[in-house]
This record gives structure tokens, sequence and C-alpha cells, in this order.
């Protein structure tokens, strides 16, 4: 038995361009010794030098830190924004930005906008003694508390932020994209391309666009981090560092992308959509093995963290798979083509630990689970083929320099002479202008004298140039092709066994009660003007 052709494999044919790039990352910015109770205590004690340990010896530090924030904003003329609940902080960003640049700035900071979040922080609690009495003790809780969110533009990265937690010890996120990265490297490189959102849609030189991405690199992106910390307010003095307590960069979650443009756009929805239908099974235990090459154990494939989602937003679908903390989707971006993006929010899924020097082992477990979901669908056809031969003929043509017309499905006359042509299917001489005008004008209810050889002849050019007919040698005879046949079956019997009784039967109202089909409409609307009507009354 042959087996369905893989999506990679239907792909191959009509992928313009294909481009690999790390999409977002989210970093945990932290100071290695201060993640615990025992760490804080011993900053506390050892190096602050206080008897006990106690959170209370960092409120002066806190204070300064936030008043050095404000201070800064000012020195620099940079707007302090306080975020409304439910505002989305990125459209905030795209606003402020765009008049950043407008004003001819390249590099700085953007804005710095404020909100209040929860956060796991040290405090200090009274621990009973077993003798009696109590002491300060180091105890972590969850509390919503200032972040600080310092949006910044760089001429190498391009939009990022580094959002501060204003309370002890200071934990910091930092977030950045590849693709921003990618065009920024670009421009400063003087390579033409065409962008698209959170990506790109054509570039001059994709090899070298594909090299830019393949060098972003840990040691890179810690350098990048170095030089916005020193160039910020920082929670930590030159003492501080000096003496080990320096920030460090973890992996939190990242975004591997791969992007590929089809040449023909247009046919891409149908695609996507059938690529949906057939492999909506693609997060069973079996499928998710191959696509992240992990050896399911019982319980991951039973306890639901294996599934499929499909999920539509508007009018557009996208396909999820997940595994544990990762999930992998698939969507139609822009009406240009196919993103496949996998997303990693745990690296120990993997075996890996969280450091940033890990990202070379992270990035390619993600491409390799691109590349791999694009071998483990399958598609029964290539929707790109009958979408474009049922597309050529809806539409005026020029074929060898001569203009012609289309053959839209459902006209009447079209429909007519497609099932005409049917009937000469096993005439081994073909067929002549003559024959098919009377049995033309019996299927069009029309006297046989209303369609002249003329208008006939105007026919079989268009049939002939559309490639359903061909004309025998040095004869005036015609036959039909392997297409013609094709297309004449499918107009002839779609609309005759399928459109035209089921119309019928939606729109006769004396078919209501015995019609499955209109039941089951007319049960549809019930369920719809209920459902309405509740909404409305609530």
């Amino acid at each position: 038995m042959k087996l369905p052709p893989t999506l990679a494999e239907l792909q191959h044919e009509h992928v313009t361009m294909q481009l690999e790039c790390i999409d977002r990352m989210y970093l945990n910015a932290y100071v290695p010794q201060l993640t615990s109770e025992g760490g804080i205590a011993a900053f506390c004690r050892d190096y602050l030098g206080h008897r006990f340990a106690s959170t209370n010896a960092a409120v002066p530090r806190t204070k300064a830190f936030v008043a050095a924030i404000r201070e800064f904003a000012q020195r620099q003329g940079v707007e302090l924004v306080p975020f409304r609940k439910g505002e989305r902080k990125d459209d905030v960003m795209q606003r402020k930005l765009r008049a950043f640049k407008k004003a001819g700035r390249s590099e700085g900071v953007v804005f710095v906008g404020v909100a209040q979040e929860n956060a796991r922080i040290p405090r200090t609690i009274r621990k009973q003694l077993p003798g009696g009495g109590t002491i300060p003790w180091i105890s972590y809780t969850h509390q919503p508390v200032n972040h600080y969110y310092f949006y910044c533009n760089d001429r190498d990265f391009g939009p990022f932020f580094l959002k501060f937690c204003s309370y002890f010890p200071y934990a910091a996120k930092l977030c950045l994209n590849g693709h921003e990265y990618l065009k920024c490297q670009l421009q400063q490189r003087g390579i033409a391309f065409e962008a698209l959102d959170n990506g790109l849609l054509s570039c001059a030189d994709i090899k070298a666009a594909q090299r830019i991405s393949d060098a972003l690199s840990s040691a890179k992106i810690d350098r990048f981090f170095r030089k916005w910390l020193a160039r910020l307010p920082h929670p930590y003095s030159a003492a501080d560092r000096r003496a080990g307590y320096r920030y460090q960069l973890s992996i939190l979650q990242a975004e591997f992308s791969l992007t590929q443009i089809w040449d023909r756009a247009h046919y891409g929805r149908s695609f996507f959509e059938e690529l949906i239908r057939e492999n909506i099974d693609l997060g069973r235990p079996q499928q998710v093995q191959l696509i992240f090459a992990r050896r399911m154990q019982r319980k991951t494939a039973t306890d639901g963290r294996c599934r499929t989602r499909i999920i539509t937003a508007g009018v557009v679908p996208s396909l999820h798979v997940y595994y544990k903390n990762t999930h992998l989707k698939q969507y139609y971006k822009q009406g240009r083509g196919l993103r496949t993006e996998t997303t990693i929010n745990n690296t120990y899924d993997f075996g890996l630990g969280r450091l940033l020097k890990n990202l070379p082992a992270v990035r390619e477990i993600g491409r390799a689970a691109n590349r791999r979901v694009l071998e483990v669908e399958r598609v029964s056809h290539d929707c790109h083929i009958g979408a474009e031969a049922f597309d050529k003929l809806q539409k005026p043509a020029e074929v060898d320099g001569q203009h012609v017309c289309a053959l839209p499905f459902g006209q009447p006359r079209v429909q007519a002479l497609l099932s005409v042509l049917v009937m000469f299917v096993l005439q081994p001489g073909g067929f002549r202008n003559k024959q098919l005008r009377p049995l033309l004008a019996q299927l069009l209810g029309i006297d046989e004298s209303e369609i002249t050889a003329g208008r006939m002849s105007y026919d079989l050019r268009r049939l002939r140039l559309h490639g359903l007919i061909e004309r025998q040698a040095k004869s005036q005879r015609y036959r039909l092709t392997p297409f013609g046949l094709k297309a004449a079956l499918f107009y002839a019997r779609i609309y005759q066994r399928l459109l035209r009784p089921g119309f019928s039967e939606l729109a006769d109202a004396r078919l209501v009660g015995s019609s499955p089909l209109a039941q089951a409409f007319a049960s549809l609307q019930q369920r719809l003007d209920a459902y309405t009507a509740q909404e409305v009354a609530a």
C-alpha cells in the first residue's frame, strides 16, 4: 500500500523561501546566590554583616533602586507610563516606538512602564524555636509588587524590554526577538528584504539571512544583556558585583520558527485547512514521539500532556500540538506562507539545563521538531494542483497569444456543454460541430436554430484553448482530452447530483418535514435563534 505524501514532500514544489530563526526569547535574569532562603540569609549576615537574617536590611536598597529608576527617567527625558489593567504592553510599545523612530533616534530607552504583578519574594517571619521563643527567618511568598519595564530599541537587536522586580532580590526578565535581530543585521549589511509581521516575506540573499540567524549565539545575547545593564539603573552596586552578586541568564521560554513562503499564496489557506482535517490526530503519543524524538512513558502518554487542539481566531485556524510543557503551533501566516513554531517552556523536558549556554542544544531540538512535523503530517492530495486547475477554468486567459474566455462553473451554457461532451467519450471517431448543436439545444431548452455554427465554433475554441478537447489531425473532428473528461464529469456530476438537489431540498418549503437535510438546517437555525435570544436577554 502506498502511503499519502508527507507535507514536506508536497511543499517542496511550492516553497520559494524558507527561513529557520529564533523567534521570541524570554530569559530569566537572576543572581545565583540569592535564589534560596539560605542564600538570602548568607547575604544578610555574612555580606551585609547583620546579626540576624532579615529582609528588612534590603529596604534601603529597594528605596534607592526605585528612586534611581525615577531619576533616570527624568534625566533622560523618558516617559514613565503606568500600565492600565488589561492593556496590552506591546501595543503601547508599538505606538511609542513609531514616535521614537520618527524623531530620528535609532537606539535608546523608548519609555519606562510600571505594573503591579505577582512575584515570588523572600519575607522575614518569626520562627518558633523548640525550647521557646522565636527568631527571624526567611520564607518565600507570592504577593503583588511593582515591576519596572524598560522598553528599548537597540541598533543590533531592535525592540526589546528588560523588566525588574522592585523588591529584593530584584529578579529580572529579558525579552528579545530573533527576527528583529535579523532585520537589523540585514539593514546594516545593505541586504534588501521585505518584512513580514515578525518575520521575512522575501530576501535578496536568503542564504546570508540564514547564516545571520544561525550566528545569534548565547555569547552575543549575554553581551547585549551586559551592555544594557551598564546603561540602566542597577540594583546592585559595583562592590556587590565584585563580591560575586552578578546577574546570570537562563532560558525561561524560547520559540523557534520555520517560515515557508509559498509560490501560490492564494491557494495556501485551502491547503492548510486540508492539512488540519487530515492530521487531527497529530497529538497522539505515537505521533508526538516522532515529532520530538522522545520515547513516551506510559504515564506521559495517558495523563493529557500529549494532545492536539484546533484554535480559530476570527477565520484563521491554527494547529497546536503539546508535549509536556512544549507547544508546537502551525498556522497560515498573513496569507503568504506556513509558519511552524516550537515553544520550549521547560528545557528539563528534554534533559537539558536552563542556563543560556544550553541555547545551541535547545535550538536544535526546536528546529528538529519543526522539520519532523512536516515529515509526520500527511496530506492525501496537493490542494495547489486542484485549486489552480479549477481557477484557470474560472478566469479568462491568454494561450499562445490568443485570448480565451472563462468556463465558469454553474453557468447554464457551460454546464450543458460539458454534459454533452461526456456523451461522446466512447465515440472513436470523435465529434463534430454539427453533432453538438442539437444536443446542446435540447439541454438548454431552446430551438436548434438559435445555436449557429459560428456560436458553436466559439464554444469549441474555448474548450480547446483550455485543454478540454483537442482537434484530430487533418479533420474537423474533436475528442475529449483526459483532463477534459475529468473536468466535464466533475462539473456535471457535482452540479446535477449535489448542488442542485441540495439547494432544492433547502429552498422548497414543502420538503421541510421529509428532507433530512432540510430538517438538519431547520434545527440548526432554531438553536442559533434560541442561543441569540438567550444572550440578548442576559
